[in-house]
């Protein structure tokens, strides 16, 4: 058997591609939408990709399987489990708690574990060829290294109301029912590592196993009680806030993502040509370092540095789904832009026109800054915590008020504009996003230098407790 695990440090969310290789039949399980790895790693092994699953409609990211179906023939198979709102909008295979599919040698299990979403399917992997019983169980947003899945998304990101309790009490059975009843030397493979706001405490190791989880998992005491009311308070309990541009996600991947199939390469636009209409026809991404936006940034753009959280940063604040403007990024070359094309449409962002290499020919200003010293002596200032809740309630500026990031943009009539907004996170470089997107949208914003660390490394006084 084949098995190639992919991961996106990005999103912190895995992949899979598992192979038969006496028949030379593959199935790739959690695919994102940039689908070339999986095509490409499948041909380098002399694999055909014959069936494409996931374990779920996914909160954080664009599902892939249509998008590989269209490239590769291969038949897409869906979960038919839970009610009416669960049901996806696109054809597929529907298959259930214990229906079987088998790849050449390999069968694969599909086990029904609610909770995190009423739809969820877990999958048991027997290698035939080695094995007469499952060695391998990929449990998407079910089981991680260290944690489960939260229950909780839909009431905090997609408007539900207190779906988390049922939620819980689902997830509680799925675990004692399914999970913990396999024998310990399953490994299991999840969906997100650390990272993922699909959970708040998400070990940094790809994998784990059913006997390591049950020996050390934190909610496992309360199964083995039988003490639920515990393990629902401690399930829910500082769960990190949830971006919510996973509302999206979840409308788009149940709908079916849009195929885009062969994407031809992006081209330069002189700077000129645009310069008029940054912040009005067009959405421009600076993608320049950190350090460079404190001399300068491009007036009208979104600031979003390239690295490592440059997708993370860009589902939180473009919402594609309102805003259609099309999107120019700034690039070296049309290979750098061309990946970071590749990453946007991942989280469905798929309307980059092109890139420009320079920017001297665009409008340019300062970023307004202003210490923690002269923060202090302000009267009434609008301070804006653009920290998660739980860092938040750990400690933050007095009369600090707390939105995440990730909720800016779907939030912006709970903003003043007659107001200056003081922003600031833990080192400065989410406020830096999140200010450059209020700006562009016509907020006056100044961010506090140094931002939370520099205001405790001058032993000023910090406040406890929830947003105000």
């Amino acid at each position: 058997m084949y098995f190639k695990h992919f991961y996106d440090s990005d999103l912190a969310q895995s992949a899979y591609l598992i192979g038969c290789q006496s028949t030379g039949e593959a199935v790739v399980i959690d695919a994102h939408r940039d689908i070339q790895m999986f095509l490409d790693d499948a041909k380098s092994q002399s694999l055909r990709i014959v069936a494409v699953l996931e374990t779920h409609m996914h909160a954080d990211y664009l599902s892939g399987v249509r998008e590989i179906a269209n490239a590769s023939g291969a038949k897409i198979y869906l979960s038919d489990e839970g009610n009416q709102d669960w049901k996806y909008g696109f054809e597929g295979q529907k298959m259930y708690d214990g229906d079987k599919l088998n790849i050449g040698n390999i069968s694969i299990e599909f086990v029904h574990t609610p909770g995190h979403t009423l739809e969820h399917m877990s999958y048991l992997i027997t290698d035939n060829a080695t094995a007469n019983a499952p060695g391998f169980f990929l449990t998407g947003d079910f089981v991680f290294v260290g944690d489960i899945g939260r229950p909780d998304l839909l009431d905090e990101a997609a408007g539900g109301i207190d779906t988390r309790f049922a939620g819980a009490k689902l997830l509680f059975e799925s675990l004692k029912n399914k999970f913990l009843t396999l024998p310990d030397y399953v490994q299991v493979w999840p969906g997100h590592g650390a990272g993922s706001a699909c959970g708040k405490s998400l070990g940094a190791i790809a994998s784990t196993t059913v006997g390591y989880e049950r020996n050390f998992g934190w909610w496992t005491q309360y199964i083995n009680d039988d003490d639920y009311q515990s393990f629902e308070d401690a399930l829910l309990s500082n769960q990190p806030d949830a971006p919510l541009y996973f509302a999206r996600m979840k409308i788009q991947n149940k709908a079916g993502p849009a195929i885009l199939g062969k994407l031809e390469p992006l081209k330069e636009i002189p700077a000129i040509e645009i310069k008029d209409k940054i912040g009005k026809e067009i959405i421009f991404i600076d993608t320049g370092k950190f350090e460079s936006a404190r001399e300068y940034v491009v007036a009208g753009a979104y600031m979003i540095p390239w690295g490592d959280k440059f997708l993370t940063y860009a589902s939180w604040i473009i919402d594609s789904l309102k805003d259609e403007r099309d999107i120019v990024l700034l690039a070296k070359n049309q290979i750098e832009a061309d990946k970071m094309r590749r990453m946007l449409i991942r989280v469905g962002i798929d309307n980059v026109i092109g890139f420009v290499s320079r920017i001297s020919e665009l409008s340019q200003e300062k970023a307004e800054t202003i210490t923690a010293d002269d923060l202090a002596q302000l009267d009434k200032p609008y301070i804006l915590d653009m920290r998660t809740k739980v860092d938040y309630r750990q400690g933050h500026i007095p009369k600090a008020k707390q939105m995440h990031v990730g909720r800016l943009m779907w939030n912006l009539d709970k903003l003043p504009r007659d107001k200056t907004i003081v922003s600031y996170c833990i080192t400065g470089v989410t406020s830096l996003v999140g200010s450059s997107a209020l700006r562009a949208n016509g907020f006056k914003v100044v961010e506090l230098e140094g931002s939370f660390e520099g205001w405790l490394d001058k032993n000023l006084p910090i406040a406890t407790g929830e947003s105000l």
